[in-house]
């Protein structure tokens, strides 16, 4: 029996059948699984997360559902009821105090939780923007709240200390107060670069030093303290130096939202348009690379930070010149500078991601209010559920797990 051969006499082969590769996902899937495997999709469900945990929280505390569940077993349709009466009354609550009061006649009393919550955002989003600028250098500006407080000082100082047309008087204290936030938070930019000194310690410390600096300057009369008082605190803001309302006096929103939503648009250009914004997003991806690639890292993390002062020292001086006119007091920052983290956190250090995040944020903080006043509920639960949106977002992993998220690939 023969065998066919080829002409230089090896047998033949036959040809193994070739393989089908595997039929490619279609456009909308890919698109799907790209935004289950991205950030965004991670920041949402943290919210919710944190939301769900929060409902527990106010079940925990609300009488009528702790009184129908110790008798759940004879009439579980009370619990169920109570359960639903006391999530679906407190949100809306949150809803009525943040966004849209519809309890109420009027159109300007309807709108006016909205215009409460732009008006506790712009200093979130400012301060973010600071936060969220020195994240993208590779940088941890945790001295928002010292930052703050020199920045409104020197605001409040400049306000009180001169007389002045409100054309110069406002914009000279507005410039005074980001040009010492800048200089404060430059410090720690300064100290990294010529000395390696890390800057989370200097910026913790530097906390403490801005707070009692501020505290002996409104100690002393001939420096910041009211003449005829006390007490630690300043005099009231005069009207040539108070950032004017926006919708008139019937609502509390002022220029404030308006200068924030410049420095998200000079963030945004700083970042994707400048070539200052490519050394720095460098410098916060490999700072070795940069500086081989010929970048100046110690020159851009003192810039950087000094820009992110700026930013933060916006935000003190939107809390002495808008929202707390009364005057400075050493309480003047109000937790923003370290809630300035949680929103550049949940903004992923992007400007319009850090402009959502500080309405948000906005929202709970004037719908806290709503809520406590109308329902009964602790403000300290909103405060609850703002911590866990930090700890989730902290977390992508474990909220990848829970939901069942793919991960991100990883990208040569």
């Amino acid at each position: 029996m023969s065998t066919d051969q080829t002409p230089t006499g090896t047998p033949e082969t036959p040809e193994a059948p070739e393989k089908q590769a595997p039929p490619s996902p279609s456009r909308w899937h890919q698109a799907l699984r790209e935004i289950a495997a991205g950030q965004v999709l991670v920041a949402l469900l943290s919210v919710l997360l944190a939301v769900i945990v929060g409902s527990v929280l106010i079940l925990l505390t609300d009488e009528n559902v702790r009184e129908t569940a110790s008798y759940i077993g004879a009439r579980p349709g009370d619990f169920f009821q109570a359960v639903w009466d006391a999530i679906t009354g407190a949100y809306s609550a949150l809803v009525r105090g943040a966004i849209w009061n519809n309890r109420v006649d009027t159109f300007e009393q309807q709108i006016r939780p909205l215009t409460e919550t732009l008006k506790f955002a712009a200093p979130l989003i400012t301060a973010g923007l600071g936060v969220g600028l020195a994240f993208r250098a590779g940088m941890f500006n945790i001295g928002g709240r010292g930052q703050m407080l020199l920045a409104g000082a020197a605001a409040g100082w400049v306000g009180v200390g001169v007389d002045l047309p409100m054309a110069i008087h406002l914009p000279l204290a507005i410039v005074a107060g980001m040009a010492i936030g800048a200089l404060w938070a430059g410090l720690a930019g300064l100290l990294k670069a010529r000395t390696g000194a890390h800057e989370v310690i200097v910026t913790i410390m530097l906390n403490y030093v801005g707070y009692y600096l501020v505290f002996f300057a409104l100690t002393k009369q001939e420096l910041l303290q009211a003449p005829g008082t006390i007490n630690p605190k300043s005099a009231a803001m005069p009207e040539s130096v108070v950032l004017p309302k926006i919708l008139g006096d019937k609502f509390n929103l002022h220029l404030g939202f308006l200068l924030a939503l410049v420095a998200v648009a000079f963030v945004w250009w700083l970042l994707n348009r400048s070539a200052m914004g490519f050394r720095l997003r460098a410098v916060g991806e490999n700072p070795d690379a940069a500086r081989s690639s010929g970048i100046d890292v110690g020159r851009t993390y003192v810039v950087v930070m000094l820009i992110a002062g700026a930013l933060v020292g916006l935000a003190g001086v939107n809390q002495v010149l808008g929202t707390v006119t009364s005057g400075v007091a050493g309480d003047l920052d109000a937790g923003i500078g370290f809630d300035a983290i949680t929103v550049a956190l949940l903004g992923r250090s992007r400007p319009l991601g850090i402009l959502a995040a500080g309405l948000l944020f906005g929202a709970f903080k004037a719908g806290g209010f709503a809520m406590q006043a109308s329902q009964g509920i602790p403000v300290d639960i909103v405060l609850i559920v703002q911590s866990l949106i930090v700890l989730f977002i902290a977390a992508p992993p474990l909220v990848r797990a829970m939901f069942r998220l793919p991960a991100k690939e990883a990208t040569a």
